[in-house]
C-alpha cells in the first residue's frame, strides 16, 4: 500500500534547526552568548530582509557578536509580532523569489530578543539605557517621525506626543521612550547611543534628529541641547522591495521547504544598504556584509526616492484603475512600462546629483526589470497605501525642481492626477476603493470635489504647499485629470507617451 500521509511540518525553534532539510540554510553560528548591541523600533519585513540579514552574514563570519539585535514594538498591532517571533526563539525564515520562480530559503538568526512596550515600558527604557546599546535603528514608515509635510516642523500637537510630554508620563511613543533612555545614559555617564533611521526618508538622519531633539527640547531644554550635540544620527538608504507576507508565502514555504513559520519573509533578490559612517558609540564591521559605508547618502537616497519609489506612486494608481491587482502583472503592461521608464529619463533622473559608482541607464533598466518580477507578487494595494505620506516625500521635490528649471512636468502632474482620480473611491468599473491613508477622509473629499472645483484635490496646502500657485504644474495636472476622467487610465497613458513622440 502507498502512503500518501502528508508529513508533518517543522515547528521553526532553535531545537528543530537541525531537523530542517538542507535547503534551507540555518545559522551556522552559536546564539548562545550574542548581545543585543542594536534595540530596533519597528520590527517587520522590511527591517528583517535588510539590517536583520546583514547582521546574521557578519554572525556567520563570527563577527558582531555584541551587535545581536532585540526588537521592539510600540504599536497595538505588534503584539503579533512579539507573539510569532519569541515562539520561534526569534528566529525566521527569509526566501529570496528569484524571476524563474527559484526560492532560496535562509533561517535568520539576529534577532534574540523582542519587547513589547505596552507590556513593560519600563523594561525597554532600561534596555535602552544599558550600555551595551550601542545602536537604536528604526524602521517605523515615513510617517512614523511625526514632522509636518510642509512645515516640516514636529508636531507637539500630536495627542500621543502631547501625553509622552507630561511630567512623570509612562512614555507609549519611540520619541518618549528614546528620549527617557538617553536621559539616563547622561545621568549615569553612559555614552549616548546612535539612532539609526532606514525608513525611505530623505535625510532621514537629520529627519530623526529634528524629530527626537525637537521632543526632548519640549521636555527639558537642556537634555535637548545635550542630545542634538551628543547623539549621531546618521543616514541611511535602504532598498530591496518586501511584499507583505500572505498566507499564500506560508503555504509556498511550507510545500517546498517542509517548514512551519509563523511570520517569514519574502523579497526580490537585489539588495542594496548605504550608510554614512557616522556613529556615537562602535558599529558593527558593516563593510564586511552587503552594506556600503560612505560619507554622503544623499546622491544615492535621491537615486532611490525619486526613481524607484516615485515610480511606484506612478504605477499604482493607473495600475489600479487598468484593474491591475499584481505589481508584476501591471509593469509588464507596455503602456506603464513606456510611462514609468519616460518618467525616469525626462524628469525624475533630471533632478539627481551624480551617484558615484552607479549607471543610472542600467538602474533604471533594472527597475523595470527587478517591478516585473512575478516571484515577489507585490501588490498595488501595498503602493497606493498611505499616499499623503509617501507622494510629498518622493514626487512633489521632482515638480518642484523641474518648475523652478522650466523642464518638463507632465508625467509627475499625471502621477498626482491618477492618485487624484483613484482617491474619489470608485474604480473605472464603478467598484469601490479601498482608500487606505492617514488622512482618508480628507483626501477622498478633496478628491470628489472635483466636479464643483476641479483644483479641489490641490487645495490641500498641508500635502501641496504652494503647488496650487505654479501654472505650469496646475495646466499639466489639468491635462491629465481631463483624460482621465474622459478616457480612463489606458487612454491617458496613450495620450501622454504619444505626446512625447
Amino acid at each position: 500500500m502507498t502512503d500518501t500521509t502528508t508529513p508533518a511540518l517543522v515547528e521553526l525553534r532553535n531545537a528543530t534547526l537541525s531537523s530542517l532539510p538542507a535547503t534551507v540554510q540555518v545559522p551556522s553560528y552559536d546564539r548562545t552568548g550574542l548581545t543585543a548591541g542594536i534595540v530596533h523600533f519597528g520590527v517587520g519585513g522590511f527591517h528583517r530582509a535588510h539590517q536583520a540579514l546583514m547582521i546574521d552574514d557578519l554572525l556567520e563570519q563570527g563577527l558582531a557578536r555584541d551587535y545581536a539585535i532585540c526588537g521592539v514594538g510600540v504599536m497595538p498591532s505588534d503584539a503579533r509580532m512579539r507573539d510569532a517571533l519569541l515562539e520561534q526563539d526569534g528566529l525566521y525564515t527569509l526566501v529570496v523569489k528569484h524571476p524563474d520562480g527559484t526560492l532560496d530559503a535562509r533561517v535568520i538568526g539576529s534577532i534574540i530578543d523582542y519587547l513589547f512596550a505596552p507590556d513593560d515600558v519600563e523594561a525597554v527604557i532600561e534596555r535602552l539605557a544599558s550600555p551595551e546599546v550601542k545602536i537604536v535603528s528604526l524602521t517605523v514608515t515615513e510617517g512614523g517621525y511625526n514632522i509636518h509635510p510642509v512645515s516640516g516642523r514636529f508636531d507637539l500637537s500630536n495627542p500621543q506626543v502631547a501625553a509622552d510630554l507630561q511630567a512623570d508620563a509612562a512614555p507609549t511613543t519611540v520619541f518618549g521612550l528614546v528620549v527617557e533612555a538617553l536621559r539616563r545614559r547622561r545621568e549615569r555617564s553612559t555614552p549616548p547611543f546612535t539612532v539609526m533611521s532606514c525608513d525611505n526618508l530623505q535625510d532621514n538622519g537629520r529627519v530623526a534628529r529634528r524629530s527626537f531633539v525637537a521632543f526632548a527640547t519640549a521636555k527639558d531644554a537642556d537634555l535637548g541641547a545635550w542630545i542634538d550635540a551628543s547623539v549621531s544620527f546618521p543616514n541611511s538608504m535602504v532598498d530591496r522591495i518586501t511584499p507583505v507576507t500572505t498566507d499564500d508565502d506560508r503555504a509556498q514555504i511550507a510545500k517546498a521547504f517542509g517548514l512551519a513559520d509563523h511570520w517569514p519573509v519574502v523579497c526580490e533578490p537585489f539588495l542594496q544598504w548605504v550608510l554614512e559612517d557616522a556613529f556615537t558609540d562602535g558599529r558593527p564591521p558593516y563593510e564586511k556584509s552587503a552594506a556600503q559605508l560612505v560619507s554622503d547618502v544623499e546622491p544615492y537616497e535621491l537615486m532611490k526616492l525619486r526613481l524607484l519609489n516615485a515610480s511606484h506612486q506612478g504605477l499604482a494608481y493607473f495600475a489600479h484603475l487598468m484593474g491591475y491587482h499584481l505589481v508584476h502583472d501591471a509593469a509588464a503592461d507596455p503602456l506603464i512600462a513606456g510611462f514609468l521608464r519616460a518618467y525616469m529619463d525626462r524628469e525624475g533622473s533630471l533632478t539627481l546629483k551624480p551617484v558615484p559608482g552607479i549607471d543610472l541607464e542600467d538602474y533604471k533598466t533594472q527597475l523595470i526589470e527587478r517591478f516585473s518580477n512575478p516571484g515577489v507578487r507585490d501588490t498595488v494595494a501595498r503602493l497606493a497605501a498611505e499616499s499623503s505620506d509617501r507622494i510629498p516625500k518622493w514626487l512633489l521635490p521632482v515638480i518642484r525642481e523641474q518648475s523652478a528649471r522650466g523642464g518638463e512636468l507632465a508625467l509627475s502632474a499625471a502621477i498626482v492626477a491618477s492618485w487624484a482620480r483613484y482617491a474619489e473611491g470608485i474604480d473605472e468599473h464603478g467598484e469601490p476603493i479601498d482608500v487606505v491613508d492617514r488622512v482618508k477622509d480628507t483626501v477622498m473629499q478633496n478628491a470628489t470635489g472635483y466636479a464643483s472645483d476641479p483644483h479641489s484635490f490641490l487645495r490641500d496646502r498641508d500635502l501641496f504647499g504652494d503647488l496650487i500657485d505654479d501654472d505650469a504644474f496646475v495646466a499639466a495636472y489639468d491635462h491629465a485629470l481631463g483624460l482621465l476622467h474622459t478616457v480612463g487610465a489606458r487612454g491617458t497613458l496613450e495620450h501622454l507617451l504619444k505626446s512625447l513622440d
